[in-house]
């Protein structure tokens, strides 16, 4: 069974991710906050975290950021993230935090459903482009 961690406090992103993803074969679990995700991470042992770009005070970015600071100290293993990011100009960040990938609102089943298999997978899934250049 795959395992899916949404950090979300949007009950309607929540009810859209269960509905893309969730089956017989995938669980989808919530936390509510992004202060809540390590535990979690560590107590679930997820295949694949989503994180709402906007969770209260600890936010999609900074939330990539301490996985990934987890993982570099050894505390915990390397994790599978997918951002679920509000407009394009958020994947400029998004690029630079760590995540394995991005979705930009508004969202669809499908293009959860590719991107959440394209990250378990191994891979990668961007979508949206940076558009800050250094001129």
């Amino acid at each position: 069974m795959q395992r899916v961690l949404l950090a979300t406090d949007s009950d309607d992103l929540f009810i859209e991710i269960e509905s893309a993803l969730g089956s017989s074969d995938v669980q989808v679990e919530r936390v509510h906050s992004g202060h809540e995700v390590r535990g979690a991470v560590k107590a679930l042992q997820p295949d694949i975290v989503l994180l709402d770009l906007q969770i209260g005070a600890m936010g999609a970015y900074a939330v990539t950021y301490d996985l990934r600071n987890e993982e570099g100290a050894g505390r915990l293993d390397p994790q599978n993230i997918l951002l679920l990011l509000d407009r394009d100009v958020d994947t400029f960040i998004a690029e630079k935090c760590g995540a394995d990938g991005w979705l930009v609102k508004p969202l669809d089943p499908r293009r959860i459903s590719r991107a959440v298999a394209a990250i378990v997978g191994g891979g990668t899934f961007e979508e949206g482009a940076a558009v800050f250049n250094n001129v």
